[in-house]
């Protein structure tokens, strides 16, 4: 049985968690280098940040009181965009989350030898065990410890502002934009790891009480909070220091505090340098920990990291191995590489929280019952993607191409650990957003073609066409054009060969056949449809079609289908389907007469509205009854399943004729047959992939199709391009 975690984090902790994981080496370490940027107008860059973390902060908020689980970031993820993008929010984020703890315990060495002559790598060793230790202790220990380390820092950091900010100097501010757009641009994307951790608690949201209320109010107060702090204390740095002094030090903090304070007063803010560092790093345990714990229970890393220790009901493998990672990013990687990789990976997370938001409110998953929504929806989410796209332009090669491995790495784990192990049997908001977004799209384009009126039908036969055959066709003809309030066209297409005169156009249907033209009267009158007919004789026939439907303006071409090759329609049905300026379609002995059940059938993707317009015209013409048959994989998520059904549901509104609905439990062919069985005539789309092959002759004996019913295949004018069509497989 699945052990949940405890709730003990209350608002106080929540929001020094939240403030304790920002302020660390975001303004400790990284104002001086971000100064080099963008000169004094870093202090523009700190406050565009923290706008631009803002919509992700609102839309963390938002999710966390829907989703509150241990997870944070790669929860709402993976359930907005599906286990491949969770899969790669959750480890990008993990070792994002790890390297900023790293960042912290190394940038914190500076201001230790400050203070200590000590070596530093040995000490940042230490304390990171003594953090791991911790953290397996408990998160109530962890929260309790983060109150009283962010007091004393939030305490010693507003001493500096205080005292400071009547020190400074409006000199000092000249040539404030002279860095231009792309210096304050670069410098916002740098320092932009700053507010990382303003949606971390999110991460160990299952741990705190009452998160309906102190998960909003936590995250949006830690970020009002620290986002006043930064600009206040980057302000002042500015105005009390030589840009020199700060650009060319590790500790520009103790440099703008030994021009403002006392020795007292540079000694506390040294001691919060350090309080805060360490509250970082702890912050980033906590939170990156539970990662790798959350993508175990949803079968997206070893089982391993599911366990929850029975002593401190906490996930002691998962904090064990992220601490691992820690020891070895402090040992061994430059501070540098991993401040400009956890900036970019954390645009990219952020972009990616503020698109999952959006998949949720455009899905349709129904336990999505948020207690705390995102004001001005989706402004907010928009400003955040956008801004964040452009942030990423100025970060730097060297961070994307990181960043870019991370994605691999996590991709590649999924699609072989993962996805070929079976997959989770779980799909995203996003993917049922798209899903339902493409299935308004083909219900809109199916509406069209139902409602269509003054259909002009031409019906193109040869000397080989059989009389049975050009009856059938007429048949159908009179049927669509009855329905739809239009004329038919039946025309012969007599082909010479070149060297042959062509001679004056005949005028007649079938050669010695009075009978049947007498036939096409009575079956005029009989209709009420007005029957054209004519001969056109040429040296290419294809083309005489093609250029015929085109001069008379035709909606719909009905062919013979003839799996021959002697005849004109038989060997060039391809090439007038690809250029005809209408609907073709080709017609396989159908029995008017015996036209009771009209089947249409899907392999993959929704049905072509042109084919559900023409099967729902001759339903409706002999009073006949239309079912759809759509075929789903047994374990197909209940999200596709209900989308399918709302589509169903729409389809049977649009249609004249009475509907049935089918959904198969199997694979494509299985509907195919049951299809087969149950209609009179069947139709079907000349594109879906092998499915004429099943039904006319080109077949394997496995499956079993009867040939006893009339077909017709359907060649939209408007077919969906290769993009459009792989999508609608995919996501139906």
């Amino acid at each position: 049985m699945t052990k949940e975690l405890e709730r003990d984090l209350g608002l106080p902790a929540v929001m020094a968690i939240s403030i304790g994981a920002m302020v660390g080496s975001g303004i400790f370490i990284l104002p001086g280098l971000a100064m080099k940027m963008a000169g004094p107008a870093v202090v523009f860059a700190y406050f565009l940040a923290g706008v631009l973390v803002l919509p992700a902060a609102l839309s963390k908020s938002e999710m966390a009181t829907a989703m509150p689980e241990a997870g944070g970031t790669y929860l709402y993820i993976e359930r907005a965009m599906g286990p491949l993008f969770g899969t790669i929010a959750g480890v990008g984020t993990w070792f994002s989350l790890t390297f900023k703890g790293a960042l912290a315990l190394v940038g914190g060495a500076p201001y230790l030898v400050l203070l200590l002559d000590l070596p530093v790598t040995p000490v940042a060793l230490t304390v990171a065990v003594l953090l791991i230790v911790l953290n397996v202790a408990g998160a109530k220990q962890t929260g309790r410890m983060q109150v009283a380390i962010v007091a004393v820092m939030l305490a010693a950091m507003i001493w500096f502002i205080v005292a400071g900010a009547p020190s400074t100097e409006s000199a000092r501010y000249e040539g404030f934009f002279d860095g231009g757009i792309g210096g304050v641009l670069g410098a916002t994307g740098f320092v932009f790891v700053s507010y990382a951790g303003v949606t971390k608690v999110a991460s160990v949201a299952e741990e705190v009480e009452n998160p309906d209320r102190n998960l909003p109010l936590g995250i949006l107060g830690s970020l009002v909070v620290t986002a006043g702090i930064y600009v206040a204390i980057v302000t002042v740095m500015v105005g009390v220091a030589d840009r020199a002094a700060l650009t060319d030090t590790e500790t520009p903090m103790q440099i703008a505090a030994g021009n403002a304070l006392p020795a007292l007063g540079v000694g506390a803010v040294i001691v919060a340098a350090l309080l805060a560092l360490i509250s970082t790093a702890n912050a980033g345990i906590l939170s990156s920990s539970r990662y790798p714990f959350a993508m175990s229970r949803d079968g997206l890393a070893p089982d391993l990291f599911e366990d929850v220790s029975d002593r401190f009901d906490t996930p002691v493998n998962a904090i064990t191995v992220t601490g691992g990672v820690l020891l070895v990013l402090i040992a061994f990687v430059p501070i540098d590489d991993i401040a400009k990789l956890a900036s970019a990976f954390k645009i990219l997370v952020f972009i990616l929280i503020n698109v999952a938001l959006i998949a949720f409110r455009q899905g349709s998953v129904e336990a999505y019952e948020p207690s705390f929504e995102s004001p001005l929806y989706p402004l907010p989410q928009l400003v955040g993607i956008v801004g964040g796209v452009v942030l990423l332009r100025y970060i730097g090669f060297v961070p994307l191409v990181g960043a870019v491995v991370i994605t691999l790495g996590s991709m590649a784990w999924y699609y072989l650990f993962v996805y070929r192990q079976g997959g989770v049997g779980r799909e995203g908001a996003m993917t049922d957003a798209f899903r339902r977004s493409l299935g308004r799209d083909v219900v809109e384009q199916t509406e069209s073609e139902v409602d269509t009126d003054g259909d002009e039908v031409l019906v193109a036969v040869t000397e080989g066409t059989s009389l049975a055959a050009e009856r059938s066709l007429i048949d159908l003809a009179v049927d669509v054009a009855r329905t739809r309030e239009g004329g038919v066209r039946v025309v012969r297409f007599d082909e010479v060969p070149d060297q042959t005169p062509l001679p004056q156009p005949a005028g007649r249907l079938t050669e010695g056949d009075r009978a049947f033209e007498d036939r096409l009267a009575d079956r005029a009158a009989e209709s009420a449809i007005p029957i054209r007919y004519g001969e056109i004789v040429s040296h290419d026939g294809r083309h005489a079609i093609v250029n015929y439907a085109a001069d008379v303006g035709a909606d719909t071409l009905l062919i013979e289908r003839s799996a021959g090759s002697k005849h004109l329609l038989g060997s060039d049905a391809g090439w007038i389907e690809d250029h005809a300026p209408c609907d073709v379609v080709e017609v396989s002995d159908v029995d008017h007469g015996a036209a009771e059940h009209v089947g249409v059938v899907t392999d993959e993707g929704p049905f072509d509205p042109t084919k559900v317009g023409l099967a729902d015209a001759l339903a409706t013409a002999v009073d006949g009854t239309l079912a759809f048959y759509f075929s789903v994989a047994a374990g197909a998520p209940e999200s596709r399943r209900n989308t399918i059904e709302d589509y169903f549901s729409e389809l049977e509104d649009l249609c004249e004729a009475p509907v049935e609905t089918r959904i198969v439990e199997s694979g494509p062919g299985d509907a195919v047959e049951l299809a087969a069985r149950g209609s009179d005539v069947l139709v079907v789309s000349g594109i879906q992939r092998g499915l004429t092959d099943r039904l006319f002759g080109r077949r394997t004996p496995a499956t079993g199709v009867e040939s006893g019913h009339g077909t017709l295949v359907v060649y939209g004018e408007s077919r969906p391009g290769r993009i459009r069509k792989a999508a609608e497989r995919h996501l139906f």
